[in-house]
């Protein structure tokens, strides 16, 4: 068997139905800590893989990275020898996870019952857009429809001078796909103590809206309100990076301490005597106020001025840093974050595993494998004959590099 077997979820197999990024995020934490991810692509494939740059038409940057470690088999599921061959490595298989919409699975009769018959052990996992028992079930859920429902969107646009906008990352498909890992980590670890399998839902939307709601439920939490659902610090149109005299700096002053030890370092302590300057609870309650004062003064100095002071009253604060200052980044480099693979496409960095195991670390994995590349090896591990094999591929149930 090819598949890699370092770090804490080595042993753990996963059939991997999933497409885009939502899902690929989820199984690629798998394949990071070791579980052998089998990706069952349709004859098409991921339509991740022909987003640009790449070295060829299939194989983009985006689709190399979230599906490291990974095995690709291709199978046309509208086929019943596909389906009757996914059967039969659903037998062996500890996880069962997809991110097609729940009417899709029941045309293909793919359904948590239908998998759990020949495995009951299997962890099943949907990853919908929409919760499949409300009304939004089968609409088509990407990144930006979800943070537009979420409430993200109206969100950024209190920091817009009201034009709404999209956060700048895919932060519906990677919270759901972050959510969709532990989930299924906790389902095996009750599968460890009961021996049952279970089904679970992972849907985007109501999954972002409480990753939204975290803080922003606010005063909508009691019943009756006691104000908005908005935390007025987060939306506040003045938070957003000090302009200093020769750049850009991102600053926390946030509890009692940061405060007085600023306006010490100003030669300013009679500002901690200013009504709006008292609380938590007064700060919050004058936000716009309080970082307009900041930013009045945060513009005499230079950047390098307001990180030494900074630096000696123990206040958060950093230079606002670009992508490609990220690729060079002494912290990420001295940590080991950024690692270099020699691949046949050339050599490759990849971002590194962000958690540490002291005793089961994982490990990147090959870049995403080619269309199809372990059809048959996937094939063969699961007890197929060369007969079998040969038919399946002849039917056009199976393919390899197609």
């Amino acid at each position: 068997m090819s598949g890699r077997a370092q770090g804490p979820l080595a042993g753990v197999r996963v059939l991997d139905l999933t497409s885009v990024l939502m899902g690929p995020y989820a199984t690629q934490i798998f394949a990071d800590l070791g579980a052998d991810v089998i990706k069952v692509e349709s004859p098409q494939g991921d339509t991740t893989r022909f987003i640009p740059p790449g070295p060829d038409a299939a194989r983009g940057a985006m689709f190399l990275n979230v599906n490291r470690g990974k095995r690709s088999i291709v199978m046309d599921l509208k086929q019943p020898a596909a389906r009757a061959a996914l059967l039969t490595l659903a037998k062996s298989a500890d996880v069962f996870i997809h991110s097609m919409r729940a009417s899709a699975m029941e045309r293909l009769n793919l359904t948590y019952e239908s998998i759990s018959a020949v495995n009951p052990r299997i962890i099943y996992a949907n990853l919908y857009g929409f919760a499949r028992n409300g009304p939004y079930r089968d609409h088509p859920a990407y990144d930006d429809i979800v943070q537009a429902a979420s409430g993200i969107v109206d969100l950024q646009a209190r920091l817009s001078g009201g034009q709404p906008t999209y956060a700048a990352t895919v932060i519906a498909d990677k919270v759901a796909g972050l959510t969709g890992a532990y989930s299924v980590m906790a389902a095996l670890y009750a599968r460890e103590k009961t021996g049952t399998g279970q089904e679970i839902e992972v849907p985007m939307f109501e999954t972002l809206v409480s990753f939204t709601m975290v803080e922003h439920l606010c005063g909508s939490l009691f019943q009756p309100p006691m104000g908005p659902p908005e935390y007025p610090r987060a939306t506040s149109a003045a938070r957003r990076p000090y302009q200093t005299s020769d750049g850009h700096i991102g600053v926390m002053i946030y509890n009692d301490k940061h405060w007085r030890a600023f306006f010490e370092e100003l030669g300013h302590p009679d500002w901690s005597t200013d009504p709006i300057f008292a609380s938590m609870r007064t700060r919050t309650e004058n936000i716009g106020a309080v970082l307009a004062r900041v930013a009045d003064v945060m513009i005499t100095r230079t950047t390098d001025e307001w990180m030494a002071l900074f630096r000696r009253a123990h206040i958060p604060a950093t230079p606002i840093a670009t992508l490609t200052d990220l690729l060079k980044d002494p912290h990420l480099h001295q940590t080991g974050f950024w690692q270099e693979r020699q691949t046949e496409l050339g050599t490759l960095r990849f971002p590194g595993i962000p958690t540490h195991f002291s005793q089961t670390p994982g490990a990147i994995g090959d870049p995403g494998p080619s269309l199809g590349e372990q059809s048959e090896e996937i094939l063969r591990e699961a007890g197929f004959s060369e007969a079998d094999v040969t038919a399946l591929k002849d039917a056009g149930a199976i393919g390899a590099l197609t």
